[in-house]
C-alpha cells in the first residue's frame, strides 16, 4: 500500500493535544476525520514524529499513513485541506518508501519556546507566547544552556508523570537563548526529547535567569536526576514544534 508523508502545522490553542481522546478535539482526531472521508468511511490511522500536549503548536510536525487510494503528494495536501478546520493545516505531502517511519526514523528534532519579557501583556497574542514580567539575565541563561549541550541523562528535566520507557539519555546538539527587544526565544535541537522536558527546561533557565539558580548548577542536576530540582514547568502555549529531520 502507498505511505503519504504529511508535514503539518497547527495552532495548539483549541486542541486537547494531539493524540486522539474519545469525545475530545484533537490533532489526530481531526486529520483520521478526514482521511475517514476521503476513504469513503474507511477508518486510517495516522502515525506523527511525536505527541504535543494541549495548547502546544507545531510550525513542523509530521505524520505518515497508508492508503489504498492512488493520488499524488500535491492532490493529498489539497484533499486533506479542504476537509480539516482552520486552525490546522497541511504544509507538504508526498509519496515515501514503505519502510518510512515519522517516528522511528527521526534524526533530529527542534522545539523553539517564546516568552514576553516585559512588564504589560500583549493580550493579543496570549495563546502563543508566555508573558513573563521580571527581570531576567540573558547572559546567564546563555552560560546556562552551554552545560546542557551534549548527550546526557535528562532524568531531572522530564514529567514525574512520564511513561517513557527504557533510559532517559537524550543528546542536544543545540540549546541557545536569543534575545530580541522585549522577546526571549529559546532554541533546543536534539535527538530526542522527554514528557514536558522543553518546558521544564525554559522554566529552570529563567530561574537562572533571574539568579535563583546559577548556571553550573545545571551540570549537578543533570548528575542528580531528580525532577524536584529543577524549575517549574513552563505554559504549553509558548512551545512551538518547529521542524523534524529524517535520517
Amino acid at each position: 500500500m502507498p505511505k503519504i508523508k504529511c508535514k503539518i502545522a497547527y495552532d495548539g490553542t483549541n486542541f486537547l493535544g494531539f493524540q486522539v481522546q474519545p469525545q475530545k478535539r484533537t490533532v489526530q482526531g481531526e486529520i483520521e476525520r478526514a482521511l475517514e472521508k476521503i476513504h469513503k468511511g474507511e477508518k486510517v490511522r495516522i502515525h506523527a514524529s511525536g505527541r504535543t500536549d494541549a495548547g502546544v503548536h507545531a510550525k513542523g510536525q509530521t505524520i505518515h499513513f497508508e492508503t489504498n487510494l492512488t493520488m499524488s503528494g500535491e492532490s493529498w495536501k489539497k484533499a486533506l485541506n479542504t476537509l480539516l478546520p482552520d486552525d490546522l493545516y497541511i504544509l507538504h505531502s508526498e509519496v515515501v518508501s514503505t519502510d518510512f517511519h515519522s517516528r522511528y526514523n527521526v534524526r533530529e528534532k527542534e522545539y523553539r519556546y517564546f516568552v514576553l519579557n516585559k512588564k504589560e501583556p500583549d493580550i493579543f497574542n496570549r495563546n502563543y507566547i508566555f508573558h513573563y514580567p521580571y527581570r531576567v539575565d540573558i547572559q546567564l541563561i546563555e552560560e546556562a544552556c552551554k552545560h546542557l549541550i551534549g548527550t546526557h541523562d535528562f532524568t531531572t528535566f522530564s514529567s514525574a508523570k512520564a511513561t517513557v520507557k527504557g533510559d532517559k539519555i537524550r543528546t542536544l546538539f543545540e540549546a541557545t537563548c536569543i534575545r530580541d527587544d522585549d522577546r526571549i526565544e529559546f532554541r533546543f535541537r536534539g535527538s530526542g526529547f522527554l514528557y514536558n522536558m522543553v518546558r521544564i527546561l525554559v522554566g529552570t533557565l529563567l530561574d537562572v535567569g533571574q539568579g535563583r539558580k546559577k548556571p553550573t548548577d545545571i551540570k549537578r542536576m543533570l548528575e542528580a536526576k531528580d525532577r524536584k530540582l529543577a524549575g517549574k514547568t513552563a505554559p504549553a502555549h509558548g512551545l512551538y514544534l518547529w521542524e523534524v529531520k529524517y535520517k
